[in-house]
C-alpha cells in the first residue's frame, strides 16, 4: 500500500513517513500544497495524509481541486483546529477523515485501516484467497492456520495482491505501489520477492496461488479459477 504524506511541519513528516514505513507502506512525502497535489495527480496512491495548514495552496484547496480532477483516493486530513466549522469544512471539501492535532499515531494506523475496509467487501478487514489470509490490522498471514513469516515488505506486496485477487499484477504496477520515488533497487526486485513470497506460501502446499503470466508479470489465484 502507497501513501502520500502533505504536511510541511518536516519533524511530523519525518516521523509519520518512520512509522508507516516500518508498518510496510511505500510513502512518499510532499511539504507544500503544490507539491503534494502534483504527486497525486502522478502516482496512484492508495491513502493520502493531508494537513490543512500548508504554504502556497491549503489542504481544502488542494483536496477540493483532487476531487475535481476525480482523484477518488480517500484522504485524512490533519489539522490543529477542532472546531465543529473546521470539521465540516474539510470533510465538505472532499476528506474521508478529519483528524486533530496532536494525535497518536496508533490512531492514524487504525483510521487507514478504517480506510481500506470500506473497500473491501469483508468489513472485517480480513483479506483471504483460498486458504490464505492475511489481517492488515494484527499484521499476519496465514495458510491452512500456518503463520507464515513475512518481512514487512513481503507482507505488503501479499497485501497487494489479495487486495486484487485473480488479476494479472505487473512489475510496473507492483513497484509503483509497494515502493517510493526514492527507492533505488535492481530492476528484478518485485521478481526476487515473489520468489521469497512462492517459498513460503506455495513450496509447502500442494495447491499453488501464485500464477506466472509470461512476459507480462503475476496474478494470485483462487484455486477455483485457476485454470480459467
Amino acid at each position: 500500500m502507497r501513501i502520500l504524506i502533505v504536511e510541511d511541519n518536516h519533524r511530523l513528516n519525518h516521523s509519520l513517513n518512520i512509522s508507516l514505513t516500518e508498518e510496510g507502506y511505500a510513502v512518499d512525502s510532499a511539504f507544500t500544497g503544490p507539491e503534494g497535489e502534483e504527486l497525486a495527480c502522478s502516482a496512484p496512491y492508495d491513502a493520502i495524509i493531508l494537513d490543512v495548514m500548508l504554504p502556497e495552496k491549503d489542504g481544502i484547496a488542494v483536496c477540493r481541486d483532487l476531487r475535481r480532477q476525480r482523484i477518488n483516493t480517500p484522504i485524512i486530513m490533519l489539522t490543529a483546529r477542532d472546531t465543529v466549522e473546521d470539521r465540516v469544512q474539510g470533510l465538505d471539501s472532499g476528506a474521508d477523515d478529519y483528524l486533530v492535532k496532536p494525535f497518536a499515531l496508533n490512531e492514524l494506523r487504525a483510521r487507514l485501516r478504517a480506510l481500506f475496509r470500506r473497500e473491501s467487501a469483508d468489513r472485517s478487514g480480513i483479506l483471504s484467497v483460498g486458504d490464505l489470509t492475511l489481517d492488515p490490522a494484527a499484521h499476519v498471514a496465514s495458510r491452512a492456520g500456518k503463520v507464515l513469516g513475512l518481512t514487512s515488505k513481503e507482507f505488503a506486496l501479499l497485501e497487494y495482491f489479495m487486495r486484487n485477487p485473480n488479476r494479472l499484477i505487473t512489475r510496473e504496477m507492483a513497484e509503483t505501489h509497494i515502493w517510493n520515488y526514492d527507492f533505488e533497487g535492481t530492476s528484478n526486485v518485485v521478481d526476487v520477492y515473489i520468489r521469497r513470497l512462492r517459498r513460503k506460501i506455495d513450496d509447502p502446499f500442494q495447491v499453488k496461488l501464485f500464477e506466472t503470466v509470461r512476459g507480462a508479470g503475476y496474478r494470485l489465484c483462487d484455486p477455483p479459477t485457476r485454470a480459467l
